[in-house]
């Protein structure tokens, strides 16, 4: 009994699971910020940093960092002293996603942060690459 090529490539293809044959583009999702008197909200900060699959604290120390500012914690709200507009926070979680969340080797945001010793570690779930990266 012999099959074609094209027939075990489609057998093949409906064995895998729906996740890897759909490639979904990872998108950023867009800030919603507010500001009052001096201080700037971001409303859906809980939201982003579970898309990215982080802490809410690093994100925040990362973002506290590069904006010179200090900022707290109000539930799944960022609170930040100073007015920022959207547009630079939006640059600014970029930045933090292509170094912190997307793997550099399979360019996939499928990716954990690990702790080893005093070395971290960003590994990718789905290629296995283990790269280094600074400390936040």
């Amino acid at each position: 009994m012999k099959t074609s090529y094209k027939e075990m490539l489609e057998r093949a293809r409906s064995q895998l699971p729906q996740q890897v044959s759909k490639h979904e583009r990872f998108e950023i999702p867009r800030v919603r910020s507010s500001t009052i008197g001096m201080r700037t909200i971001i409303h859906n900060f809980g939201e982003i940093c579970n898309m990215f699959n982080r802490e809410q604290d690093h994100l925040l120390k990362f973002l506290t960092r590069e904006m010179a500012t200090k900022a707290g914690l109000d539930g799944s709200r960022a609170i930040f002293q100073g007015k920022f507009r959207s547009d630079i926070i939006e640059r600014l979680i970029e930045r933090y996603v292509n170094e912190f969340v997307v793997c550099p080797v399979c360019k996939r945001p499928d990716t954990k942060i690990v702790k080893e010793k005093r070395f971290t570690f960003l590994v990718c779930e789905a290629c296995g690459a283990r790269s280094s990266i600074r400390l936040v």
